[in-house]
């Protein structure tokens, strides 16, 4: 096979890039092709755990994990073959192939890239062969001339995979045909003729209104706008960029107000996507004292730097809030960095997060020590949880399965309550801090915790599809072949 590829431009970030991917992934899947997506380089600290074909572990970011789901195909490292994972404002980990690469962690931006483009380019070209369809994400915007000369996630993937492009903008924002302009005409001039179509994404009111700047648009640059895609809050897909507070609104009498705590170096947020779509649970990002007060119960996720996101816990007053909202007897569950931060010691001797060697003191809520080791550990994990008591009783015996990525090992300095076996968690008290990524994402735990569930991810891939179907035509996306 070569397969035929689609790609998914946008004017920005966040401008639905991945959720226009996922659709068309699904789209084509339900069609009767072959699919597989692509993105050549991801910069996210939202990850998830595939096999590597050796039979190893490795990771990719979290949008090409569930646009594999929607295409049928199983994950695999070819679909995002450079990740990077922000560890501060200036320097990134570098993922190649799956693995962890310090050497090119690094270097410098633009030599990086001459080296990083030969494994995105072999991975393109291995998923073509063995594929139907190919749907490529693109990364930020193909318009970011000064990073032109290096940009191959966006222009030379295009020009490689000879695709069908599509730009997508979010109109919601205010200017998109502004941003659909620019983009065209700073973009090079070869993409430019593989432009397909334009895409507004998050509309909101009467079409009829648009009118007639499409047709003008068009006029302008020859390209048609081929969908108007609404504004959906409701799709119950993670969200690739960042933490998202738009749609926040005041909890409504009686809802479980569960407060997520947002430090600059969170990672894997995605995972609380379903509590997002739970009935009777009200979710808010906590950033500062004042919002932990308001909350029921707390979590403290994930970190890609757990001893700066501590440092930030206590500049920002939460290590207090978060110890009167446990000494109340209110529920706290931490994931992964999270379990670190509430250990008495975090040590660091070999610089693994990429800061200085050195030690921090944690929040003293558990009696845990942890300590980085040289290398990640990646795997997909399947557990039962233990005999547990107070708020996190209704876990008792439930199976759960879950993904570790995680370079910290945590022991036990003194007795503690397991919660999971084999170094996976422990409880005490209304404080639960599990290793084990993915716990929401269990219906099971759902059921326990909330008495529902939300939909399967399937579902709302195929509803995904669905609107695609009515917003471009049947024809349109087989055109793009």
């Amino acid at each position: 096979m070569s397969a035929r590829c689609i790609m998914v431009l946008g004017t920005t970030s966040g401008a639905g890039k991945s959720y226009l991917a996922t659709g068309l992934c699904r789209w084509y899947a339900k069609a009767g092709f072959r699919v597989a997506p692509f993105k050549a380089q991801n910069m996210s600290n939202n990850a998830r755990v595939v096999a590597l074909p050796d039979g190893d572990a490795g990771e990719i970011g979290s949008a090409q994990y569930f646009q594999a789901l929607a295409a049928r195909a199983v994950p695999d490292v070819r679909m995002n073959p450079v990740l990077l994972k922000p560890e501060a404002d200036t320097r990134s980990q570098v993922v190649v192939c799956g693995r962890v690469r310090a050497d090119l962690g690094a270097m410098p931006w633009h030599q990086r890239s001459a080296l990083l483009w030969p494994h995105a380019e072999q991975a393109l070209a291995e998923l073509r062969a063995s594929h139907e369809v190919v749907v490529i994400e693109g990364a930020g915007s193909p318009a970011e001339i000064n990073l032109a000369a290096s940009d191959f996630v966006n222009t030379r993937t295009a020009i490689a995979a000879q695709a069908a492009c599509l730009l997508v903008t979010d109109i919601d924002r205010g200017g998109a045909f502004a941003h659909l302009y620019g983009t065209h005409a700073l973009m090079d001039a070869r993409v430019r003729k593989q432009l397909r179509g334009f895409v507004l994404n998050k509309f909101r009111g009467d079409e009829r209104l648009l009118a007639p700047a499409p047709e003008q648009l068009q006029a302008l640059t020859g390209v048609p706008t081929l969908a108007v895609l609404p504004m959906d809050r409701a799709h119950g897909l993670p969200e690739e960029d960042g933490v998202f507070d738009e749609t926040m609104r005041p909890a409504a009498p009686g809802e479980l107000r569960i407060g997520v705590i947002a430090p600059p170096h969170i990672s894997n947020l995605d995972e609380f996507q379903p509590l997002r779509q739970l009935p009777g649970v009200h979710l808010r990002w906590v950033r500062d004292a004042a919002a932990a007060q308001s909350a029921d119960w707390l979590i403290l996720p994930g970190s890609k730097h757990t001893r700066a996101d501590l440092a930030w816990l206590r500049a920002h007053a939460l290590d207090a809030a978060i110890a009167a909202h446990v000494q109340a007897g209110r529920p706290l569950l931490a994931i992964c960095g999270g379990l670190q931060m509430l250990g008495h010691e975090v040590l660091d001797a070999h610089g693994y997060e990429g800061a200085s060697p050195g030690r921090s003191a944690g929040l003293g809520l558990l009696p845990l020590r942890t300590e980085f080791a040289a290398s990640k550990r990646l795997r997909h994990t399947h557990a039962r949880f233990g005999a547990l008591t107070g708020p996190w009783a209704a876990l008792s015996g439930v199976d759960v399965q879950g993904y570790e990525i995680r370079a910290g090992h945590t022991t036990a300095c003194a007795p503690c309550d397991a919660a999971l076996p084999h170094g996976l968690g422990w409880q005490r008290g209304p404080v639960l801090a599990l290793y084990l990524h993915g716990l929401f994402e269990n219906p099971s735990v759902q059921q326990a915790l909330f008495g529902t569930h939300t939909a399967a991810w399937d579902d709302g891939f195929d509803r995904l599809a669905q609107q695609l179907e009515q917003r471009f035509t049947h024809q349109g996306l087989m055109q793009l072949l």
